[in-house]
C-alpha cells in the first residue's frame, strides 16, 4: 500500500514517541490523527504545555486527540476510518473495542525484549535490574497488556554508565528505523509474527512517584539500577538534613557493611561512600534542593563533617 494513502493513526505521548511520529511524518505517512495524553502542569510555575507528540502534531496541521480516560472515549476514532494505528508510550490500556477499528489492526513499539519486562517501565526496569542487554519488539496488541504476537525485534546493548535519560537516546532512532522498515513488511503480510513464551514472562509495573525517594536498604548493584532509571528525570533523591537531595550518579563500591544503613562512612578525597542494603556505594553527581547539580567533591567541600551523618 502507497504509505501516503494509507490512513495512520499515532497514539503516544513522551518525547521518544515524538520522535517517532514526527519521523514517519517526514517519511511520507499520512496521519490522520495523534492521541495522546491530557497536558499537564509542568516547572515550578506549573504551566500547561503540550505534551510532546502533541507539539508534532500542531506543528503538522494533524488533528489531536487527548481523551482522559481512552476506554470511555474512543468514538472518534471510527469516524477517522485509520488503517492502522500504531502506538509508542501512549501511557493508558486501550480498549478492545479500540483494536478492533483499523482493518490492519494496531502495532505497539515496546521498550524490552519480550515476553521479558510486559508493563508500563520496560526500560526503566532493565536499568534497575542491571540487565546487559534490551531492546525494542513491535508488537500485536490486544486486551491483554503487552501480550499479542511479535513481530520483529531490535536489540540495544547497555553501557556501564547507561541512564534513562542515554537510552532513550539510543531507543529514539532505532525504534524510528524499525517502524520504517517492519511496518511495510507488516501491511504486506511478510511478517505473520510469533507468540510469546508465557513461561518467559516478567513485568515492569508504572513507576509511582514515591518510588522517587530512594530505598537504603537496597542491595547496592539495585540502589543503583533505581538512580540509572531515574536519571535525569525526574531524578531519585535521597533526604539529608531534612531537605531532598537528588543523586544522578552512583556506582557499587564493596559489599562491606560497616555502620547502619543511610550512614555516610566516608567524605573525603576518596569519595562520598554510603552505607546501603548489603554493601557501600559511592554518590558521585548530587544536587540538594534548591541548588544547582554538584560533583561529589563539591558537595563534601560545601557541607564539612559529613562522615557518620544519615542521608536517607
Amino acid at each position: 500500500m502507497n504509505k501516503s494513502s494509507l490512513r495512520v493513526i499515532f497514539m503516544g505521548t513522551p518525547e521518544i514517541a515524538a520522535y517517532v511520529f514526527e519521523g514517519m511524518i517526514k517519511d511520507g505517512y499520512h496521519f490522520v490523527g495523534l492521541i495522546a495524553q491530557p497536558d499537564k502542569p509542568v516547572g515550578r510555575k506549573k504551566e500547561i504545555v503540550p505534551v510532546p507528540t502533541k507539539a508534532v502534531a500542531l506543528k503538522y496541521g494533524i488533528p489531536v486527540f487527548q481523551p482522559i480516560k481512552i476506554r470511555l472515549d474512543y468514538a472518534f476514532v471510527k469516524d477517522l476510518q485509520p488503517d492502522v494505528i500504531i502506538t509508542m508510550a501512549y501511557g493508558q490500556i486501550v480498549p478492545q473495542g479500540l483494536l478492533d477499528i483499523p482493518r490492519y489492526g494496531c502495532l505497539n513499539l515496546h521498550g524490552s525484549l519480550l515476553p521479558k519486562l510486559r508493563g508500563a517501565a520496560p526500560m526503566q526496569y532493565a536499568l534497575i535490574n542491571g540487565e546487559k542487554e534490551t531492546g525494542i519488539t513491535l508488537m500485536e496488541m490486544i486486551d491483554k497488556m503487552d501480550a499479542g504476537r511479535m513481530y520483529s525485534t531490535r536489540k540495544v546493548t547497555l553501557s556501564e554508565d547507561e541512564t534513562m535519560t542515554t537510552l532513550i537516546e539510543k531507543f529514539k532512532p532505532l525504534a524510528l528505523e524499525m517502524i520504517l522498515t517492519d511496518l511495510p513488511l507488516y501491511l504486506d503480510g511478510k511478517l505473520p509474527g510469533v507468540a510469546q513464551e508465557e513461561s518467559q514472562v516478567t513485568f515492569a509495573s508504572m513507576i509511582k512517584a514515591d518510588a522517587e525517594h530512594l530505598n537504603v536498604t537496597l542491595p547496592a548493584e539495585k540502589f543503583c539500577g533505581w538512580v540509572k532509571a531515574l536519571t535525569d528525570h525526574p531524578g531519585g533523591y535521597l533526604v539529608f538534613e531534612e531537605k531532598k537531595v537528588k543523586i544522578f550518579k552512583a556506582k557499587v563500591v564493596n559489599h562491606e557493611i560497616t555502620a547502619p544503613v543511610g550512614t555516610i562512612v566516608n567524605a573525603d578525597r576518596n569519595g562520598l561512600i554510603l552505607q546501603v542494603g548489603d554493601g557501600q556505594v559511592r554518590l558521585l553527581v548530587l544536587q540538594k534542593e534548591g541548588k544547582g547539580r554538584v560533583d561529589a567533591q563539591s558537595f563534601i567541600n560545601g557541607h564539612p563533617n559529613l562522615t557518620g551523618k544519615v542521608m536517607n
